[in-house]
């Protein structure tokens, strides 16, 4: 979910409109009011949906939006500012986007190079050494046509085979540094910062360089796994590995699943699961679960089998492989997760893997188990109440209370109450104790530090804005998605509205403010020259929506650009926009008819005059619906 869906979810439309001033009654499932915009304080024409969030006023104004199109009129200010407002309001961290540069995206795209050079000079030195290469086939299990194809390579022993190569082909060693390929000493001067080791590229989910993951050669060596430092392009917790390779076969398959290994990941997708990513040995960040609910909300995590793990499940209730002796440690919080899970709206599951094998072990031993135990990864409080029950006395009363005190917490942050109720049963069964001991129970056990307590009403309010995603938003969603790959279709859409009588797209086609924006902006690079579209697109769009547009665009890149079919399709969405808008508002309008006729009638003329308008507009939709079809006929 966008940091702005998240804010809508959190914020009740009506109490927002409600605290500026408007008295508002329920009217049949909506509710109306006197609009606050204009001085007319006889009509009550202002209507607030609140099913959709949304408000539109029949009356002088002719407006409608959202929550954040509400507060930018009624306060005037822009959609930044009312983005910051609503967010503090729903307690909703709004990351701050720095917009790139040209000089930042020539310094980046210089860096870009250096490394896919450095994939060159690694792969070379891999081919060259007969050792390891034979380490990689025997010992790994991986072909050559894997080796080439994740770019593997090898860092020969020295402290300045890197420097001479690359300062040779006029590199700077700043160059080097800010790459993250050398590292600084005290006493001044450079050093190679991989040596002895197999070298794996670590790319975007775009398929760009952006750094290295290393390991060991000797196993004397540690740490056993080295990536590249922070730099400009490589952030740990903001990355996948192999996501490049793995968004496709993760919407094919419509699941995730999570690894703790670069060759864990690789030999998994030479035995054909190529749906399969890691956190490369970093805690699984809200960023990096968001690259994934793009493609799908089933995400499986393949957790390490060794005893280590187990024993920090049992401490903190986070399992994390220690035994690869990483940089970092890959955290397994089940608060954490369970949040996510609810505000993502994910199924989030664990599988752990049998005999203390790891995941390429397992599918050289067997291909088809990986498959089975994939399939019967179970939820994580599952996999919390049987860790923590594994070997346990539950017939002794503080045993019991013990594992109730750390799993009642967790679920406490499930999403909806059926699922809070089915696993309360299911702990009462397994400590064989009567429900409702569990419920009158008070943690008394270690547990993990916790956000406040959110009530049960804004738990279920939440809820249930996220499972019930407006079938509008959606629609508009698709037909943004199209427009931003192929703006230039605006003038097209705008030539086929008005051959059957209608307007041409307007800010009015959307109803959320979010929406409009970027339809404003693709408006604007369709009537300029001076740019093309798409890099007027990326300079004037606001960095509020940079999520909403990266979302817009995954969506949509399997499009076929020159499919004919896009147009008449995007015609007929926008035809069912229009007719869906109508409907609701005649809808709508003879509800206040017949409301106002109980209340003396002193409005009805306006109602009548409105309903006139919007049922003049279905009539022409449907008449150009009619031709549409005749002609896909």
């Amino acid at each position: 979910m966008s940091t702005i869906d998240e804010i809508k979810s959190k914020i009740d439309i009506v109490d927002l409109v409600s605290e500026a001033g408007v008295k508002l009654r329920k009217a049949g499932r909506n509710q109306t009011g006197f609009c606050p915009f204009h001085d007319n304080k006889h009509t009550p024409a202002f209507v607030v949906w609140p099913e959709s969030g949304t408000w539109r006023c029949f009356g002088a104004c002719n407006e409608g939006g959202d929550i954040f199109k509400f507060v930018m009129k009624r306060e005037g200010i822009d959609f930044k500012e009312a983005l910051n407002k609503l967010a503090l309001r729903a307690g909703v961290e709004v990351q701050q986007i720095q917009r790139e540069t040209p000089q930042q995206r020539e310094a980046y795209d210089h860096l870009r190079t250096l490394l896919e050079d450095a994939v060159v000079f690694y792969r070379t030195h891999l081919f060259a050494n007969k050792e390891i290469l034979a380490y990689l086939h025997e010992k790994r299990g991986l072909t050559d046509a894997t080796i080439e194809t994740f770019g593997l390579g090898y860092a020969p022993h020295g402290y300045d085979n890197l420097i001479k190569h690359f300062t040779g082909k006029g590199y700077l060693p700043q160059d080097l540094v800010d790459a993250g390929m050398l590292s600084e000493r005290e006493s001044g001067g450079h050093y190679d910062r991989f040596r002895n080791r197999i070298m794996i590229p670590i790319r975007d989910e775009n398929g760009k360089m952006a750094g290295f993951g290393a390991r060991i050669v000797d196993p004397d060596d540690i740490p056993k796994f080295l990536n590249s430092p922070e730099t400009a392009i490589f952030t740990k917790g903001h990355l996948l590995y192999g996501l490049d390779r793995a968004r496709k076969p993760i919407r094919a398959a419509d699941q995730a699943v999570i690894v703790e290994g670069y060759l864990d990941v690789i030999a998994l997708h030479q035995a054909g699961y190529e749906n399969v990513v890691s956190p490369m040995g970093t805690a699984l960040t809200e960023d990096q679960l968001r690259l994934l609910k793009r493609s799908t909300r089933r995400i499986v995590l393949a957790l390490d089998p060794d005893i280590a793990g187990q024993k920090a499940v049992l401490r903190g209730l986070e399992a994390a492989r220690s035994a690869m002796d990483k940089e970092g440690e890959l955290a397994f919080d089940a608060h954490g997760l369970l949040r996510n899970e609810a505000r993502l709206q994910a199924d989030l599951r664990v599988a752990t893997m049998p005999d203390d094998l790891d995941p390429d072990e397992i599918v050289a031993r067997n291909k088809e188990e990986w498959a089975t135990l994939i399939e019967n990864a179970k939820p994580i409080i599952t996999h919390v109440m049987e860790t923590l029950s594994a070997g346990q006395n539950l017939n002794d009363p503080k045993i019991k209370n013990q594992i109730a005190a750390q799993v009642l917490p967790l679920i406490d942050d499930m999403g909806t109450p059926m699922e809070r109720d089915t696993y309360r049963q299911a702990l009462a069964r397994m400590l064989r104790v009567d429900e409702r001991s569990l419920m009158a129970a008070q943690p008394t056990g270690p547990v993990l530090r916790r956000k406040p307590r959110v009530t049960e009403s804004s738990r279920r309010a939440d809820a249930a804005s996220l499972a019930n995603v407006h079938p509008r938003k959606s629609i508009e969603f698709y037909c943004l998605g199209i427009l931003l790959r192929k703006p230039e279709l605006l003038y097209r859409l705008d030539r086929k509205l008005e051959e059957f009588g209608l307007s041409p797209l307007a800010l009015e086609d959307f109803e959320y403010t979010d929406h409009q924006m970027l339809f404003n902006v693709l408006r604007q690079a369709m009537g300029q020259d001076e740019k093309d579209h798409e890099q007027f697109v990326v300079s004037q769009m606001p960095e509020a929506l940079a999520s909403l547009t990266a979302d817009l665009m995954t969506q949509t890149e399997k499009l076929d650009p020159l499919d004919d079919r896009l147009l008449e399709d995007l015609l007929g969405r926008f035809l069912d926009l229009r007719r869906n808008h109508a409907m609701a508002n005649v809808t709508q309008l003879k509800f206040m008819q017949d409301d106002e006729q109980e209340q003396g009638g002193e409005n009805l003329k306006l109602y009548i005059e409105q309903t006139m308008r919007f049922t003049r507009l279905l009539h022409g939709l449907d008449q150009a619906k009619f031709k549409l079809s005749k002609r896909q006929v």
